[in-house]
């Protein structure tokens, strides 16, 4: 009965990982499209979706800190993008969705260096 017990209960877990990850939909709003120019301050690759830090000045000249999320690591290595295309101090330019909550996150959809050049496109 402890097989059966310890099956059951490993065998739940791939399914509520699964139903753990949600919609981009759910989070951010395709509805309000953003460009932001920033410097990025921070690169967090790893699953199931890499995070990029951005100082983004305002129009008030203020600084604004955003995180933009990316496509998982796994998908981006199987494209050929790397970890270090993103380097702390690169100043880019990143297109993509702002989140529903209206906090500074955003979906990154393209990031463009400063150069002209496409790091990637999700």
């Amino acid at each position: 009965m402890k097989h059966l017990i310890l099956f059951s209960f490993f065998g739940a877990l791939p399914f509520a990982s699964a139903m753990s990850h949600h919609s981009i939909n759910a989070e951010y709003d395709r509805e309000a499209p953003i460009s932001l120019n920033g410097v990025i301050t921070g690169v967090e690759w790893q699953s199931p979706h890499i995070w990029y830090y951005i100082d983004v000045a305002s129009e008030e000249g203020d600084i604004e800190k955003w995180a933009i999320s990316g496509g998982s690591p796994n998908m981006l290595m199987r494209r050929g993008v790397y970890k270090s295309v993103l380097e702390i101090g690169m100043t880019i330019t990143v297109q993509g969705f702002r989140a529903r909550d209206g906090s500074n996150n955003a979906a990154g959809r393209q990031v463009t260096r400063s150069d002209g050049s496409n790091v990637f496109a999700r």
